[in-house]
């Protein structure tokens, strides 16, 4: 197809340098006690090329997007429909929610947000009424709203990364036109410029914000900065990671210098420890492959703006190469990550402490099986990872399949998640969970909550008057179940 062979034009570097370098292989390789499942193959008409990584929503359930596919028809001048939103269910039964037609945009490429009211947020990166791409919202049960049609400058347009939603309601994005901006859109329907990129620091800000427990957002840009190490006509220097206010002022906390990385193109997570952990796409050694862009690295950087290499990938066949998805912390503490190559040239899921000790936890290899993470994990209240990748499965509709839903078990229990993970006294809050019903109390760090039981799958509560920073607790029928990390009381 047309439309997947010209994609590759229109990734960055190192998503580009992964797709180039896919190598057949005939098995995949996991560490003892890792059990990797393929729950769904796509097939083109139920979608193609899942880009994004999967969000857990109030009912348990997965929710993701493709860039390709679907059954609406191709979209204009293209050989290949236009992307779809679809749930799936822990166990893979999937079920398509909308096939975008380019009417309501096209390629949704950075994922859904899982908003306060219960729906799904998300953008596309192509097409809508102004051609910019758009910004919708979804119910669980399909009902598209497309609530913002982008299209040139003071907005911008071209939306990569996923939005998030801010504690003031909000929700917050970029766009790669021009230099790039940053924008805010309120639910009621208003967007604006929230900052404007200028391209004498950072540009292309290409990851999802992340709101820091100080209040502050933070997020990286994949070129700009004031070294020189990176060259180009285009788009010079290495990349930025950039603190932004409340108000729009922005700070560069650190510019990528190509021995530290190079090229940042996933978002930002901020740990339990309160510091910023990220990967660069290239830079840190000098080769990779046979170039000499780097097989990128991982990083620590604190809110104050000091760096720290965590991980340099040294070689694409051994520990992987182009990290482009977004860190997960699991509730072992450690991070999880996704990046190219690898034993068996199909990718690699990889877990690294946050003080810097890096074990590959399975090698992809080859169709049937996945092939091609380039988002991150998200770990479901079950304990399970789960993940996307662009190509593999069974179907025969697709060169090399046409992408994939996995899980992955290392033996993690079931926890809850709250939304959001932190707040004030008297905050309203979801817990996301498994088998909450006939939950008997609910305890901010040993500080009794009020709650209500929505479903099984969700409660929600208040935070309670003098609560302090810490682990929440669930009592059940069936047992306690902690949050997978703290709840920070602001």
């Amino acid at each position: 197809m047309k439309r997947i062979v010209d994609a590759f034009g229109e990734l960055s570097w190192g998503k580009r340098a992964y797709a180039a370098f896919v190598v057949c292989v005939t098995t995949a390789m996991a560490l003892p006690g890792q059990t990797l499942t393929t729950r769904h193959s796509f097939n083109s008409t139920d979608g193609l090329w899942p880009f994004a990584g999967l969000v857990q929503g109030t009912d348990g359930n997965l929710y993701g997007t493709t860039y390709y596919g679907g059954t609406a028809p191709n979209c204009a001048g293209e050989s290949s429909p236009c992307g779809t939103i679809f749930k799936i269910t822990p166990a893979g039964t999937l079920t398509s929610l909308h096939n975008f037609d380019g009417t309501d945009g096209a390629n949704p490429q950075g994922g859904l947000v899982l908003g306060a009211d219960g729906s799904f947020y998300g953008t596309t990166f192509y097409d809508g009424e102004h051609g910019g791409g758009t910004i919708f919202k979804i119910t669980a049960s399909g009902a598209l709203t497309t609530l913002y049609s982008l299209g040139f400058f003071p907005i911008g347009s071209g939306p990569e990364s996923a939005l998030i939603q801010a504690t003031d309601g909000s929700f917050y994005g970029t766009t790669i036109q021009g230099f790039g901006t940053i924008l805010e859109f309120n639910p009621g329907g208003a967007v604006t410029t929230f900052y404007s990129f200028s391209g004498t620091g950072g540009n292309f800000p290409q990851g999802s914000l992340v709101e820091g427990i100080d209040g502050n957002f933070y997020g990286t840009t994949e070129y700009g900065g004031n070294s020189t190490a990176c060259p180009s006509s285009d788009h010079p220097g290495c990349g930025t990671i950039f603190k932004i206010t409340p108000s729009g002022a922005l700070t560069t906390l650190h510019t990528f210098d190509f021995t530290d990385g190079a090229y940042p193109e996933a978002a930002l997570m901020q740990a339990i420890d309160g510091n910023l952990y990220g990967t660069t796409s290239n830079g840190g050694s000098t080769t990779c492959f046979g170039s000499t862009n780097g097989c990128g690295t991982v990083f620590e950087i604190t809110p104050s703006g000091t760096l720290t290499v965590l991980h340099t990938f040294e070689d694409y066949y051994s520990d992987g190469a182009y990290p482009s998805g977004r860190l997960l912390q699991a509730t072992d503490g450690n991070l999880y990550g996704t990046n190219g190559g690898g034993v068996m040239g199909g990718g690699t899921i990889f877990k690294i402490s946050p003080s810097g000790n890096l074990t590959t936890v399975y090698n992809l290899g080859t169709p049937p099986g996945p092939l091609g993470p380039v988002a991150g994990l998200v770990q479901a209240t079950n304990g399970i990872f789960y993940g996307t990748t662009l190509e593999g499965g069974t179907s025969t509709a697709c060169y090399e399949g046409c992408g994939t839903v996995f899980s992955l078990s290392v033996g993690l229990g079931p926890f809850v998640r709250t939304q959001p993970i932190f707040g004030k006294a008297g905050a309203a809050i979801k817990i996301l969970g498994t088998d909450l019903a006939g939950t008997t109390s609910v305890s901010f760090n040993g500080t009794p909550a009020s709650f209500s039981v929505v479903s099984a799958t969700e409660i929600m509560t208040t935070v309670p008057l003098g609560a302090i920073t810490g682990y929440l607790n669930v009592v059940t029928p069936s047992g306690t179940l902690s949050s997978g990390g703290p709840f920070f009381v602001r």
